[in-house]
């Protein structure tokens, strides 16, 4: 809502002339292999960081449905910066759900997102394939209430921008004893000490991110912004369903917006492109036309999938145990139909395509990125197997 109180839309924020902007930059920032800090700064004054904080709160009002369909808009334009902006949204995802469930504490990721505070998601560390349920992180309690954290976080999106870290770590005094709750998370705010972001992000595609591992050496979170404590191992907490739910629906709608884009590059160099032969264009040739239907078939079973799954989680559909095999099923998908919908793109395309300063070509490698995100392919299956066929003996 506006003060007048009309409906803020999807194209009142992200309007034309901005995502024209948007795309235009695009190229620059992977080349220069540069962090989308204009991007970030238009986005944040045309309120899009806020589209999910409830109106009460400062916000736009807009549900889980509207913030899908607008990340994937986004990325149809530039899938690094709405990988990017995806971190923080996530993050209001979960304040917003854990308040209607009854957690005020998580109320300040609303009221600051509000106030212009940007969130990053803190939570991947090297080699930890427990993701949620343990960590590698070491959390000491401190006799004030505040915990201090030492460990190091990787693909921390928003590096150069966050105000806070959203992140959590193991209490280093658990002894492992049933019915502890060890883990702690918090939201570690950009002004405290004992921590640094490396310089570390080189990588193929989804430059403009800057994922930079950040290094934590006793970084304190006051004791007013820890949010939880939860059990090591697999459990039905509220907080995982928020960030797992948030997290995996949010970044399936990037991918879908990377095929989106692809597909309608596809068809624009198929009717671009003159065979010798006929003197037709290829837009007419029956093997091209298969290809990018087959791509368009993918593409359009990923839709009904997302928006389904998008409409449940905003809905809070009773799915039980299957909710994970279904939001894991999701993600998969998601960055599966991405690379497929780019083969059949590129491959009708022309060799020009395969430079690298085509978009086909850099979409590919942003593409590529999916494939390290949790749940990844084995994490995926293994969910879906313990679902289908029970635990392993």
């Amino acid at each position: 809502m506006t003060d007048e109180g009309a409906y803020v839309s999807i194209s009142d924020v992200l309007t034309p002339d901005l995502l024209h902007r948007i795309r235009e930059r695009a190229p620059g920032y992977d080349e220069r292999n540069e962090f989308c800090a204009e991007d970030l700064d238009e986005l944040q004054q045309a309120g899009y960081l806020k589209a999910l904080v409830p109106e009460e709160f400062g916000g736009l009002g807009w549900d889980l449905r509207q913030l899908v369909e607008t990340q994937r808009r986004l990325s149809a334009y530039a899938p690094a910066t709405a990988l990017a902006v995806n971190m923080h949204h996530v993050w209001v995802s979960v304040g917003r759900q854990m308040v209607r469930r009854g957690h005020p504490e998580f109320e300040q990721v609303l009221t600051e997102s509000s106030e212009g505070h940007i969130f990053a998601f803190g939570i991947s560390e090297p080699g930890n394939d427990a993701v949620l349920f343990d960590s590698s992180t070491a959390a000491q309690a401190n006799d004030d209430g505040s915990v201090s954290f030492t460990g190091t976080k990787i693909f921390t999106t928003l590096s150069p921008a966050w105000t806070r870290l959203g992140l959590f770590g193991k209490d280093t005094a658990a002894t492992g004893e049933e019915g502890e709750t060890p883990l702690i998370f918090g939201f570690l705010p950009r002004e405290a000490e004992g921590w640094r972001a490396a310089d570390d992000w080189d990588v193929l595609g989804m430059r403009a991110t800057h994922s930079n591992s950040t290094l934590l050496d006793g970084a304190t979170v006051p004791a007013q912004r820890i949010v939880r404590r939860l059990p090591t191992g697999p459990n039905q907490d509220p907080l995982v369903f928020a960030i797992f739910s948030s997290f995996l629906t949010l970044l399936s709608a990037v991918y879908t917006g990377i095929g989106d884009r692809a597909l309608q590059l596809g068809a624009e160099h198929a009717a671009a492109r003159e065979a010798l032969t006929t003197g037709e264009t290829l837009d007419q040739d029956p093997d091209i036309r298969y290809k990018l239907a087959e791509a368009q078939l993918r593409q359009l079973a990923l839709d009904a999938q997302l928006r389904s799954i998008a409409a449940e989680v905003e809905a809070g559909a009773e799915h039980g145990p299957s909710w994970f095999p279904r939001l894991v099923t999701l993600r998969t998908t998601a960055t599966r139909t991405a690379r497929a919908v780019l083969d059949a793109a590129l491959g009708t395309s022309g060799g020009a395509q395969y430079r690298r300063t085509s978009e086909l070509s850099r979409l590919y490698r942003d593409a590529l990125a999916g494939i390290h995100h949790p749940s990844d392919d084995e994490s995926a299956h293994r969910t879906l197997a313990n679902y289908l066929l029970g635990p392993l003996k």
